[in-house]
């Protein structure tokens, strides 16, 4: 627990001591002691001071001049002082002091009951404040310890929400031998096929996990890629459930258009967009399903679009579909767009707007082709 701290201020040694003396056989306080106002000064920058008893009398600097250099600066300004004085206690002199901050006057010789009185009042004050602190601190602790747990809550969300995708398409391709087997459509190609697909979203699987153990971490390796190649993987990962959903995929992409961030977590993005308007073009029943990705760039950000023809959703709602746990699904989770916003927002630092269309839902994300620095 920390102590209330005094400072004295006197040029005699003397008077230091016995004021010394007299306070701590009162009180369980630190005691810090200055000379010379430059010495007070030097003390009150390194330590933290919660009442000054000043001599008012000192050569060079006076109590008078040591208050009003305290008033000027942001550390010491709130610093109750008390002026002690054996000379300067006529009442233009104490008017003096209390407009330069003083809060009390003790006469020489100090009448010891009066002095412990006055101290009592202020180390009072001081425990209440502290106490008052330390109640703060707590409940701040408390709302940092549970905003930690939402959002930990948030996270494994979100990472569920991941790993589904890729554990829903290789159970797409668990059902397809078995029924290619009771078809006796199993051969070389389709075990190759097989092989090279699950392979594929297991090691999706392994890389999802390790990228959001980074997600938060400030050092991750990032760098230019191409948006073109990016997409492209997405499509392999995704191969079996656009083509189980038939699902007509128009890409317009440029070979030159450039990203920098992390590329896997672009991956995820297009991965969860795609997956959305799938479950859109199913709960809807709408027949030519379509996904439309066309990119530009402009200056120094790589500006695509993706589109779908799922019929958007209503405008009283667009407003919140990046919210957490906000979805219009029936089984949705609300965990996707919300995975979506964030790595696009904070860790590409782009942008990210959606808009209904004549068509369906529009994203229009823009990010960086260069290193910020």
């Amino acid at each position: 627990m920390s102590k209330f701290n005094i400072l004295l201020v006197d040029d005699v040694s003397e008077n230091i001591h016995s004021l010394t003396m007299m306070i701590e056989d009162c009180f369980d306080v630190n005691i810090f002691s200055a000379l010379s106002a430059q010495e007070g000064m030097e003390i009150l920058m390194n330590q933290s001071i919660d009442l000054i008893l000043s001599d008012v009398q000192m050569p060079e600097i006076d109590g008078f001049e040591f208050a009003e250099y305290l008033k000027g600066i942001e550390k010491t300004k709130d610093i109750p002082i008390v002026f002690i004085t054996g000379i300067y206690d006529k009442d233009e002199y104490k008017t003096k002091g209390y407009n330069l901050g003083a809060v009390e006057y003790i006469t020489k010789p100090i009448d010891d009951v009066l002095l412990n009185s006055k101290l009592k009042v202020y180390i009072d004050i001081f425990e209440k404040s502290k106490q008052s602190k330390e109640e703060i601190e707590q409940k701040n602790k408390l709302l940092i310890h549970q905003a930690k747990m939402a959002t930990m809550g948030e996270m494994i969300g979100v990472i569920a929400h991941q790993l589904k995708q890729p554990l829903n398409v290789l159970s797409l391709y668990c059902d397809d031998v078995k029924y290619s087997y009771e078809l006796d459509h199993i051969d070389d190609e389709f075990i190759q096929d097989f092989s090279k697909h699950t392979s594929e979203q297991i090691k999706f699987l392994s890389n999802t996990v390790d990228n959001f153990r980074n997600f938060f971490n400030p050092d991750k390796t990032k760098r230019l890629f191409s948006l073109e190649q990016s997409i492209n993987k997405s499509l392999e990962l995704l191969l079996k459930q656009v083509e189980q959903n038939s699902v007509t995929l128009n890409v317009s992409v440029s070979k030159e258009d450039l990203v920098f961030g992390v590329e896997t977590e672009l991956e995820q993005v297009i991965l969860n967009l795609i997956t959305n308007s799938i479950d859109a073009f199913n709960e809807k029943n709408i027949e030519n399903k379509t996904i439309e990705i066309k990119s530009y760039s402009k200056s120094k950000y790589t500006i695509f679009t993706f589109e779908d023809n799922a019929g958007g959703i209503p405008d009283d709602k667009i407003s919140k579909i990046f919210d957490p746990y906000f979805t219009t699904k029936e089984q949705g989770t609300g965990t996707g767009l919300y995975m979506v916003n964030l790595v696009i927002k904070t860790s590409f630092g782009g942008d990210l707007k959606v808009s209904n269309t004549d068509k369906g839902l529009m994203y229009t994300i823009v990010l960086p082709n260069y290193e910020k620095k």
